[in-house]
């Protein structure tokens, strides 16, 4: 029996040119490079300059992950862009890359979902691309971060920074086995009763302003793990694969410890862990998509490859994706 598959073409990812070292946030507030590697595993972050908005971190992403799968802007009919950091309240970010691309046709849209966006966004756009609605689609994750921190609160400015990655999926028709290529099974989730463990106290909605991210940092870790390992569980049952299938795990790069944790829970072995925290921080929903980017720049993540994706953000809200590279 056949299946469609969303087949991953390329990939491609931007970060501003500024970068914040550790040390750089030491002499600003009171914190310590050996305080924040220790606890976090982060060295610097990117920072978009006053005139780079996200939709600017996402077109340039679009048109690396474009150039990389080696396609034309106009073969693309639908965008989702995972981001909480839109230009505007409205029109979507998405609208803006679309239009930044030279693209006047199909759909484009944005998907909140913190630190999860990439994966919920991943999963709509392949919920899409099999139904026949759409052949060909990019999903971005842009974030500006930068711009909901609070600069003077050390636990939370110095984990994120700003950045964007984008994928290209084609659909293709595969034999409906797990060894097809593309996106073989998503898991999502959903559990609002955790919002004041990580939120932006702000929104038009509510303060008319555009807040603060604030955390419960010990709360977050506490439910990381459980809830991280629940969703690829659910992979592993849903394609009767195993951690020993996996090549690679890609998690969202917000916490050494979460992730360490979290691979040895699923006796997944360190090598196969991608690490990029320590160059990026947490760039939220742009996270999976600019680590993905490193390992298939540097030659880890190559054709065949059995890849698992999965990120836990504010909400919460967390997730899976199985892939097939």
């Amino acid at each position: 029996m056949t299946a469609i598959r969303s087949v991953v073409l390329g990939c491609g990812s931007y970060l501003p040119q500024k970068v914040l070292t550790n040390a750089e946030l030491a002499a600003r507030i009171d914190t310590s490079d050996d305080w924040i590697v220790q606890r976090t595993g982060i060295r610097q972050r990117h920072i978009a300059a006053d005139d780079e908005f996200t939709s600017h971190l996402g077109i340039n992403a679009a048109r690396a992950a474009l150039a990389d799968a080696g396609v034309d802007a106009q073969s693309i009919d639908l965008i989702v862009v995972a981001t909480s950091t839109p230009d505007n309240t409205f029109p979507a970010t998405a609208v803006a890359i679309q239009n930044g691309l030279g693209i006047n046709h199909g759909a484009a849209f944005d998907l909140q979902a913190v630190c999860s966006g990439f994966i919920f966004a991943l999963a709509t756009a392949d919920n899409f691309l099999r139904s026949g609605a759409y052949k060909r689609a990019l999903v971005i994750g842009a974030e500006t971060f930068s711009r909901i921190l609070d600069w003077e609160d050390r636990t939370t400015c110095v984990l994120f920074g700003d950045g964007a990655g984008a994928v290209v999926l084609d659909a293709q028709e595969q034999s409906g086995g797990t060894a097809d290529r593309g996106i073989l099974t998503t898991h999502l989730r959903s559990d609002g009763r955790h919002k004041s463990k990580l939120y932006v106290d702000g929104g038009p909605g509510s303060t008319r302003t555009v807040g603060h991210l604030r955390m419960e940092g010990k709360e977050v870790f506490k439910h990381a793990v459980g809830m991280i390992t629940d969703v690829i569980i659910d992979a592993f049952k849903a394609t009767g694969t195993s951690a020993d299938d996996l090549d690679w795990f890609i998690p969202h790069q917000a916490n050494k410890r979460i992730i360490d944790a979290s691979a040895h829970k699923l006796h997944i072995a360190p090598q196969k862990v991608v690490l990029t925290v320590d160059m990026h921080g947490n760039t939220s929903a742009a996270s999976i998509p600019l680590a993905l980017c490193v390992a298939v720049r540097d030659g880890r993540v190559k054709k065949g490859d059995l890849v698992m994706l999965e990120a836990m953000g504010g909400g919460f809200t967390w997730g899976s994706a199985l892939v097939r590279w």
